[in-house]
C-alpha cells in the first residue's frame, strides 16, 4: 500500500471552515464554563448533558437564524452555551449567575420556543 497523504477537500469549503470555527468556539466556551464551575470535563453526568445540548442546539440554531438572533459565529457559539446551561439546569447542575451571565435576548428566545 502506498503512503498517501490525507487530503481534506472539505476543508477548502468556506461553509465547512465556518462550521469548524463555530464548533471550536462552542467547545472553548463549554470548557471555560466547566472550569469556572469546577467540574471535570470527564464528569459522567456531562455526557448526557452534552447530547441533550447538541439536540437542543440543532433545533434552536435554524430558528434563531431565521429570527435574526444568530448572525455570526460568536452568536452561534453563545446560543450553544445557553443550550448547554439550560440542559445543566434541567439536569439539576446549577449554574450561578456570577459564573455565567445569560444574554436576555437568548434567554427570551429559549423560553418562548423551548420551555
Amino acid at each position: 500500500m502506498k503512503n498517501r497523504t490525507i487530503h481534506d477537500e472539505w476543508g477548502h469549503d468556506p461553509a465547512v471552515q465556518e462550521m469548524r470555527r463555530v464548533f471550536a468556539q462552542m467547545e472553548r466556551l463549554q470548557w471555560d464554563l466547566l472550569e469556572r464551575l469546577n467540574l471535570s470535563p470527564l464528569d459522567e453526568r456531562l455526557r448526557r448533558c452534552r447530547e441533550l445540548s447538541r439536540n437542543l442546539f440543532e433545533k434552536a440554531w435554524p430558528l434563531a437564524q431565521r429570527k435574526g438572533l444568530t448572525q455570526s459565529e460568536e452568536d452561534a457559539a453563545s446560543l450553544y452555551l445557553h443550550c448547554f446551561v439550560t440542559i445543566l439546569d434541567w439536569e439539576k447542575i446549577r449554574v450561578p449567575e456570577d459564573v455565567f451571565s445569560r444574554q436576555k435576548k437568548i434567554v427570551q428566545f429559549m423560553s418562548e420556543n423551548f420551555r
